[in-house]
């Protein structure tokens, strides 16, 4: 017993090692919103256009996850997450390099296309090399990487930008990834055990059995559930702060940080949880706070700016008490020889479904004259009930996985009692 809840020094590294990555796609991803004015005022562009740069790289993620699904099984996992990786940093520096409208769309194409599934390869080797006991604290620690994001990532990217200009953020990030991708090259060991067991030699004929597999469709739907609801809220956060709340914009920042702090905390306490008490009970406590939460939230007025934190806070509490225990299971949903494969279609549903759910939340809220966004009300029912329907759905998941596909792989779960 006790063999299965401690970690060896590689499994200790390894995890290090996907967290930096994770940390290097996120805030790659993250810090180019913060950085929106400096770029459309550098590059001579408006808000339109700054928009298809944005979703530019969210719908090369979804096309590259389902491009790379049919491969993704065939090859050493470490051999595909440093090809990735390295496409990763390249479209980056590209970014970092860009200087008109038409070079930084297509970076972030790029960048998109090799970051995108990145996530999805890391998932696919944590499963291969973790027990079920440990995933939660596994997933606690990889999410980790959002936290740190928001509390170092952001405010130092800006600093960056303000003393040099929009582009040194980004070379710095390929400075880190470059040190990762070294490390990873000498320290990761292969991750080939599912080679051994693909039934499949076509890429194609792999693709078409994991997209049809019932079992797999349950998870699939499961993470649309799960993107819908935090992507309708994101894109008119700062907006409704802002304008409804009458936050100032200069603290925004603290916001950020503060919020980022929650988010370290939680992430780690919840993976810890999810493995202590069960990772269904963990995903239900996360739902109803996070339900609760956004039902107050989004019907709020002009608020102390203390009161707004701690609502904040306690909101990215109940979101990772979601997120981390539901990848924990998701991670058991597929047979060993279909993980990279699921692994890369999950990616692609996460950013379609958060697209589409963005464009929903576009269609709900509408600002006036004053730039006051209304609706937001029902913008939070909307995000409550895809809450309720995910957790319906994640019982239902979880009594599925009490009976495994294939019972003779030490590390598929038998879902929480």
């Amino acid at each position: 017993m006790e063999n299965q809840t401690k970690f060896t020094k590689y499994q200790i590294l390894l995890t290090a090692l996907i967290a930096l990555i994770q940390f290097s796609v996120v805030l790659d991803f993250m810090v180019l919103s913060p950085l929106g004015p400096f770029v459309m005022k550098d590059v001579h562009i408006e808000e339109k256009k700054f928009g298809i740069i944005v979703a530019a790289y969210a719908f090369s993620c979804c096309v590259s996850g389902i491009l790379t699904a049919g491969f993704a099984d065939k090859f050493d996992r470490k051999k595909l997450l440093l090809f990735f990786f390295a496409g990763f940093i390249l479209g980056t520096l590209f970014c970092a390099l860009s200087n008109s409208f038409i070079e930084l769309l297509m970076a972030r194409i790029v960048t998109g296309i090799f970051g995108g599934v990145m996530g999805s390869i890391g998932m696919a080797i944590v499963t291969d090399s973790f027990e079920p006991s440990k995933r939660g604290r596994i997933m606690g620690f990889i999410q980790m990487s959002f936290g740190v994001s928001q509390i170092v990532g952001i405010p130092f990217g800006l600093w960056l930008t303000l003393k040099f200009d929009w582009h040194m953020p980004f070379y710095i990030i390929v400075a880190f990834a470059s040190l990762i991708f070294i490390i990873v090259m000498f320290m990761m060991k292969p991750v080939t055990t599912h080679l051994a067991i693909q039934e499949d030699q076509n890429a194609f004929r792999h693709l078409g059995r994991t997209l049809v597999n019932k079992r797999y469709s349950r998870g699939f739907l499961a993470t649309c559930l799960m993107a819908t609801g935090g992507f309708m809220l994101m894109p008119f956060g700062s907006d409704f702060a802002v304008h409804n709340l009458q936050i100032d914009p200069e603290s925004l920042t603290p916001l950020y940080i503060i919020t980022g702090v929650f988010t370290f905390g939680s992430t780690i306490a919840a993976g810890f949880l999810s493995d202590k008490m069960g990772k269904m009970t963990m995903f239900t406590f996360g739902t109803i706070l996070s339900a609760l939460i956004v039902l107050v939230y989004t019907r709020l007025g002009v608020s102390p700016f203390w009161f707004i934190v701690l609502l904040n806070g306690v909101l990215f509490v109940g979101i990772n008490s979601r997120i981390v225990p539901a990848q924990a299971l998701l991670m058991s949903v597929p047979s060993p020889k279909d993980r990279g494969a699921f692994m890369s279609l999950n990616s692609a549903v996460q950013y379609l479904s958060g697209g589409v759910a963005a464009l929903i939340a576009g269609m709900i809220v509408y600002r006036d004259e004053t730039d006051h966004i209304h609706n937001y009300p029902i913008l939070g029912m909307v995000v409550t009930g895809t809450m309720t329907v995910a957790l319906i759905l994640m019982f239902r998941l979880n009594s599925m996985l009490k009976k495994p596909v294939e019972p003779k792989d030490p590390l598929v779960d038998v879902g929480e009692n």
